[in-house]
C-alpha cells in the first residue's frame, strides 16, 4: 500500500475524539467519587448531604482522603440524632427497642462519641451529657426523664446542643461509685430494678460485649460463688445445675456481686447507692439453698480470665478483681470483647449488612486495632467502616 501524506482534518478528528475521550474518563471519574460520597454520606447520617458537602466529600474522595470524607459526614446533625441514637437506644432497655426515648444514657454515649472521649470509658468514668444551659429545658434529674424528653421534643441538634458534666454533680452519686452508663438514670431503671441485680451484667455483656451469657457459658469454673438463690437440683436433678446453672453462674455472679450496694427505687424514680450496706435483693429466696454464697460486700472477681471464656481478651495489666462497679466497668471495657464487639456493630451500622467473609473478618480486626490505636474514637471505627464499603 503506498505511503498516504496525513490530512490535516484527519488529525484534528484524532486530536478531538482524544479530548472526548479524556473529558468522558474525568467525567466518569468525578461521577464515581461524587456517587460514592453520597453513598458514604447517606449511610453515616441517614439523610442526603447538601450540594457543599457533597462537593467537599468528592474533592477528598478523588485524592484519596476518604477518611476526611468520612468524618466530613459526621458533621452532620442526623449522624448524631439519628445514626448514633438508633445504634444506641436498644442498650438502654429489656426489650432492645430502638423506639425508647432519649435519655440520659443515650445522650452520653451520643456525647463522648461526639467529643472524642475515649469510649472504653462508657461502663466506668463519672460522665453525663446534659443538654446546655441556654436552652431552656427542665432541670436534669437523677429522679425523672423530662430534661430528655424535651431535648427530644424539640429536636434540639445533639451535635451542639448537649454538654459535659458528671453524674456527680447532677445526680450527687458519689464519684467512686459512678460506672459511666451503667449508674445512669435509664440503666438503673431497665436493669437494676426489682430482681437480683443479674439483670445489669447480663445486658452489659450482651449490649457492650455482644456476649451472650448462653453462648459463652462456662461449667468448669468453681461454683463456690453462686448464691444461695439457686437450687443445687432444680426439679430434683442436680445434673441440670452441674450442666447447666453453673455455666453462667459460676462466672456471672461473682462479678456481679459488684452492684451489691445499687439499686433503682421506684417510689423515688431514681438510683439508690448504699456505701458499705448490701441491698436485700442479694438476700432474696436465701432458703433455696442455703449453704449457697452470703454476699457480704460488693468485692468482685473475674474467674473467666481462666477457661474458655479467656478468649474474651481480659487485659493482663488490670487485676481481675475489685470491689465496686467503676472497676467491673473497667475489666469489661478494656476487653478484646467490647473493642471487637462495638467495631462490629459500627461496620453493621455503616455498611448495612454483617461481616459475611474471611476479608470482612479481616476488616474487623484491623478496625478494633485500629480503635484502640486512635484512643478507643469510635469516629474511627465509622470512618474505617465507611472506607471499607465506600464501593458496596
Amino acid at each position: 500500500m503506498p505511503w498516504r501524506p496525513c490530512h490535516a482534518g484527519s488529525i484534528v478528528m484524532r486530536v478531538t475524539v482524544a479530548v472526548a475521550a479524556c473529558t468522558l474518563f474525568v467525567g466518569v471519574a468525578g461521577a464515581g467519587a461524587r456517587e460514592q460520597a453520597k453513598r458514604m454520606h447517606d449511610r453515616i447520617a441517614g439523610v442526603p448531604p447538601t450540594e457543599a458537602v457533597l462537593a467537599a466529600m468528592a474533592t477528598d474522595i478523588a485524592a484519596g482522603r476518604t477518611q476526611a470524607a468520612a468524618l466530613r459526614a459526621m458533621d452532620d446533625p442526623a449522624f448524631y440524632t439519628v445514626t448514633l441514637k438508633n445504634m444506641v437506644t436498644p442498650w438502654t432497655n429489656r426489650d432492645q427497642s430502638v423506639f425508647a426515648p432519649l435519655n440520659d444514657y443515650t445522650a452520653t454515649a451520643i456525647g463522648m462519641v461526639r467529643d472524642d472521649v475515649p469510649f472504653n470509658e462508657l461502663l466506668s468514668a463519672d460522665i453525663l451529657y446534659v443538654g446546655a444551659a441556654g436552652l431552656g429545658l427542665p432541670v436534669a434529674s437523677a429522679t425523672g426523664n423530662a430534661h430528655y424528653d424535651e431535648l427530644e421534643s424539640r429536636g434540639i441538634d445533639l451535635r451542639t446542643g448537649l454538654v459535659r458534666t458528671t453524674q456527680s454533680a447532677v445526680y450527687g452519686t458519689p464519684s467512686t461509685a459512678t460506672a459511666g452508663v451503667m449508674t445512669s438514670r435509664a440503666a438503673a431503671q431497665a436493669f437494676f430494678v426489682a430482681g437480683t441485680n443479674r439483670a445489669m451484667f447480663r445486658f452489659t455483656l450482651l449490649n457492650q460485649m455482644c456476649a451472650n451469657l448462653e453462648r459463652i457459658q462456662d461449667t468448669t469454673r468453681p461454683p463456690d460463688r453462686i448464691r444461695q438463690d439457686v437450687s443445687r437440683s432444680p426439679g430434683g436433678d442436680a445434673r441440670l445445675f452441674l450442666n447447666n446453672c453453673v455455666g453462667c453462674h459460676a462466672g456471672m455472679d461473682p462479678m456481679a456481686q459488684a452492684f451489691a450496694y445499687y439499686t433503682f427505687d421506684e417510689a423515688q424514680g431514681r438510683l439508690v447507692y448504699t456505701a458499705g450496706s448490701v441491698q436485700p435483693k442479694y438476700a432474696i429466696n436465701i432458703d433455696t439453698f442455703r449453704p449457697g454464697y452470703v454476699t457480704r460486700d460488693d468485692h468482685w472477681d473475674n474467674y473467666w480470665r481462666h477457661g474458655p471464656n479467656a478468649s474474651l481478651g481480659w487485659d493482663p495489666s488490670l487485676p481481675g478483681s475489685g470491689n465496686g462497679a467503676k472497676s467491673l466497668g473497667q475489666e469489661l471495657g478494656n476487653s478484646d470483647a467490647f473493642a471487637a464487639c462495638h467495631v462490629e456493630r459500627v461496620f453493621r451500622t455503616v455498611c448495612l449488612r454483617s461481616p459475611v467473609d474471611s476479608a470482612d473478618r479481616s476488616q474487623l480486626s484491623s478496625m478494633a486495632s485500629s480503635f484502640r490505636a486512635s484512643g478507643y474514637r469510635l469516629k474511627q471505627a465509622f470512618a474505617d467502616a465507611a472506607t471499607y464499603c465506600m464501593g458496596d
